[in-house]
Parts: structure tokens; C-alpha cells; sequence
């Protein structure tokens, strides 16, 4: 509103350091508008890793913010979560501004489909940098075998590999650390092996178990990595993300 301050805007904002399970409600609420793989869901509960902070509006919860600061992010402190209740959005700038000035952080990480954190990483950061492209499933493929037979490697369930003439072809597997019911899709072919189909098969058949799993197949990949990103699209994998970062 222009011109004037509503009767109803706060006047105080605030952030409080809280534990996961205080925020367990409200990542619940983010999960479900986010509808996707979210592909830092998992840092969350790994000791160490996180801290979150409850903002408040007038001394009333108003949403949460998190920053990472463990393992690859040691030496950072990045936020990469960041949810505001739908009636205390047209505060999201002051309270996004209440979160950076409680965390000390150092950074923003955004997947590009969570638009709060997206519009904050690029009002706040500069030398923004592309970590890596998120695939959904969109299309079903029948590509063939090419004479390649696919079978499971060990436990867990989720690790498989492509034999082809007695030799291990390719190899991938599902990744189940994610917010279910997401599954994300990883796979290798073997450089002799390369240029032949068998990475698209591969991807294909992967889809597939997790689906039998009862799972939904994602994917990522570095920005960079030409083949990858054409073999996840051969098997039906459609781009609706980048993992940005950026420095405040």
C-alpha cells in the first residue's frame, strides 16, 4: 500500500532460535505448497548441519527460516529454506531481513521453483551461480535393451547395474533421502559404453522401479553436463528447476 502505513501492519518483527521439531509443522506446510522434490529436504535432521529460526510478527508465529552450515557448506552460512504464512506475505521483505540479521548469514541457496526464496535471493545476492538443473518425469519411453540385461547390485533394493557382454555397462540407482514420496535418479555408463542408448534404458528402467516402489522419479544434474541433461530428457525427465546460490 502506498501512501501509508495499513493500521494492521506490525511494527515488530523478530526471530527466535528453534529446534526441527518446533518447525516440523510448518516444513509440512512448505513441503505441500513447494508439490515437488525438494532437494535439500534431507539436510534438515543431519546433526550439526542446520540451525532454524521461528520469525515472528508482533510477537505472533509468522514463518521460519533455516541456514546450512555443515558438511559441503562448512565455512558458510546459507540459508536455504525460508517459509512465511500466506497472510504475513506483503512482510516478506522485513522478514527475510529479520532472519539474515539473526543467522549472520553469509548466503542464499534457492531451488528456483520455491518463489519466496527465489525473489529473495535475487533481491539480496550477487554472483549468483547455478549448482545444478532438477528434472521431473513427464513422459513414458519404450527404449530397447540393445542386448544389455539390467539387474540389482546387492542391497539395498535401490542400486542396479547394465550387463553387456559380461561386462558391467552402466550403473545407477534411486536415492530415497529426499522428501518422499520423491525418488532422485543417479546413473553412470561406462566410457566404452557410451553413445550406444544404454544410458536413456538405463534411466528408463529406473523410472520404472520407483514408480513399482511407489515412488515419483526425479532427477538432477550438473548445468554443464551436455550428455547427461539429453539423456534425461530421452527418457522422458523435463527441467522445472535450477539449484541457484548466491552472496549476500
Amino acid at each position: 500500500m502506498m501512501g501509508g502505513t495499513p493500521a494492521h501492519w506490525p511494527v515488530d518483527l523478530s526471530a527466535k532460535s528453534v529446534s526441527l521439531d518446533e518447525i516440523r509443522a510448518w516444513r509440512d506446510l512448505f513441503r505441500q505448497e513447494m508439490h515437488c522434490q525438494i532437494v535439500h529436504d534431507s539436510l534438515h535432521p543431519r546433526p550439526g548441519w542446520t540451525q532454524t529460526w521461528q520469525l515472528e510478527a508482533d510477537g505472533a508465529p509468522a514463518g521460519y527460516g533455516s541456514i546450512v552450515l555443515g558438511g559441503p557448506w562448512t565455512g558458510t552460512r546459507t540459508v536455504f529454506e525460508f517459509y512465511v504464512l500466506p497472510p504475513r506475505r506483503t512482510l516478506v521483505f522485513d522478514l527475510f531481513a529479520t532472519l539474515l540479521a539473526a543467522s549472520n548469514a553469509t548466503a542464499v541457496m534457492a531451488q528456483t521453483n520455491d518463489t519466496l526464496l527465489t525473489v529473495m535471493l535475487h533481491a539480496k545476492t550477487h554472483n549468483l551461480v547455478s549448482e545444478s538443473i532438477v528434472f521431473e518425469d513427464k513422459l513414458t519411453t519404450a527404449h530397447a535393451a540393445n542386448g544389455a540385461a539390467l539387474r540389482r547390485r546387492g542391497e539395498p533394493d535401490n542400486d542396479w547395474v547394465l550387463e553387456l557382454g559380461g561386462e558391467v555397462a552402466a550403473k545407477g540407482g534411486i536415492l530415497y533421502h529426499y522428501n518422499r514420496p520423491y525418488g532422485d535418479i543417479y546413473m553412470e555408463v561406462a566410457e566404452p559404453f557410451r553413445r550406444r542408448g544404454l544410458g536413456c534404458f538405463l534411466v528408463q528402467e529406473l523410472k520404472r522401479i520407483c514408480y513399482e516402489m511407489g515412488s515419483v522419479p526425479c532427477a538432477r544434474c550438473n548445468p554443464g553436463n551436455e550428455a547427461s541433461k539429453k539423456t534425461l530428457q530421452k527418457a522422458g525427465f523435463v527441467p522445472y528447476a535450477h539449484i541457484l546460490t548466491g552472496s549476500l
